[in-house]
């Protein structure tokens, strides 16, 4: 009988090991790398990027993501009407001569609340209350790109003229009644500087409260990883370089896991006069695209804040500029001048690494 017992209670130890021994083998499901691209939004081009142990996973995701951005596209533009929709668009419109009351989406807002904090914290430098000088700078850029020939710059007293109605205090939100309204006639919105941005950075932290790592959105070299990379190893960004000629298309490589980055520059969307770029970078101060830099880029936790910070850099002066990065945590950021001096925050060099 004991016999028996023994060997009984030896085949159940072996049996034991056995199923140990075969789990700590057993290797977890390999993570695969996906892509999807779309150019439906923001008018430009969007690419996610993400980990998943299935394709058909990475597209439940990437469809969460892409309709994310949808809808704050067609809430954020101030080109086009929907149906059914009370967007940006609406409340620039007019309405016997006035702007009507908007009862908007949330997040139409808490979207412009927000550029009211940037504003604020950019001294003006990022003001989503210029659209009607911005407007002026859009259609002669157009007309200028699609007939280079008769190519011209605004007339300054056109500009002038324009900047009269730029005052942020006439954008009025109520939100206890979820509407805004314009109070000057004359004034429109233009929200380019913080917008996209903000969509990316909406999309993350829905992925981010899901528990959801290892993707990547970039719209319009807007770059937010969530997460790192699905081994575990960080995403790697490069900044480029904005010399065509150059040896190296980059000049920098970052190492990102979480992090953002978002880089304003003078050397892509721009139009010719007389032999001259005319970027679409305009500073508030002198009505003119802003000179100085050919590139600024941000670092930080939030897309919308790099998207806010990368423009108003471009429109400081250096010290101006530095000054006000080194006073936010976790945020820095690397700039190339006109002539190709690169300069960065004390901290930027932490992220550096090798392609």
């Amino acid at each position: 009988m004991k016999t028996k017992l023994f060997f009984m209670v030896t085949c159940l130890v072996a049996l034991l090991i056995s199923t140990l021994f075969t789990s700590s083998c057993h290797q977890a499901p390999k993570m695969q790398k996906f892509t999807e691209y779309s150019l439906d939004y923001f008018d430009t081009v969007t690419t996610i990027v993400g980990y998943e142990e299935t394709e058909e996973a990475f597209a439940a995701v990437s469809r969460e993501i892409l309709s994310m951005l949808s809808d704050y596209h067609r809430l954020y533009t101030i080109y086009y009407r929907f149906d059914g929709l009370e967007n940006l668009c609406t409340v620039n419109s007019l309405e016997n001569g006035v702007h009507p009351t908007v009862t908007a989406d949330r997040r139409i807002i808490d979207m412009l609340l927000y550029a009211k904090d940037m504003y604020a914290l950019t001294d003006g430098r990022v003001n989503i209350a210029m659209g009607s000088v911005l407007s002026v700078w859009h259609d002669y850029r157009t007309r200028g790109l699609d007939d280079p020939a008769s190519a011209a710059l605004p007339p300054q007293d056109m500009l002038l003229k324009a900047a009269e109605h730029t005052d942020i205090d006439a954008l009025i939100i109520d939100e206890e009644a979820s509407t805004v309204w314009i109070s000057d006639p004359a004034m429109t919105l233009d929200v380019g500087a913080i917008a996209k941005g903000y969509a990316v950075e909406m999309a993350a932290q829905m992925l981010e409260a899901r528990g959801i790592t290892g993707y990547v959105i970039n719209v319009g070299g807007n770059v937010r990883t969530v997460g790192p990379k699905g081994d575990g190893a960080p995403w790697v960004a490069g900044i480029e370089n904005p010399d065509d000629n150059a040896e190296s298309p980059y000049l920098a490589y970052l190492a990102l896991s979480g992090e953002t980055i978002v880089t304003s520059g003078s050397y892509q969307r721009f139009y010719i006069v007389n032999g001259q770029n005319y970027h679409h970078i305009i500073d508030a101060q002198t009505l003119m695209p802003a000179i100085g830099y050919t590139s600024v880029s941000v670092v930080c936790g939030n897309s919308a804040l790099a998207d806010a910070l990368s423009t108003a850099l471009f429109c400081m002066p250096q010290e101006e500029g530095l000054a006000l990065i080194e006073s936010l945590d976790g945020t820095e950021a690397f700039w190339v001048a006109d002539d190709g001096t690169q300069t960065s925050s004390s901290g930027f060099s932490a992220y550096l690494t090798e392609p």
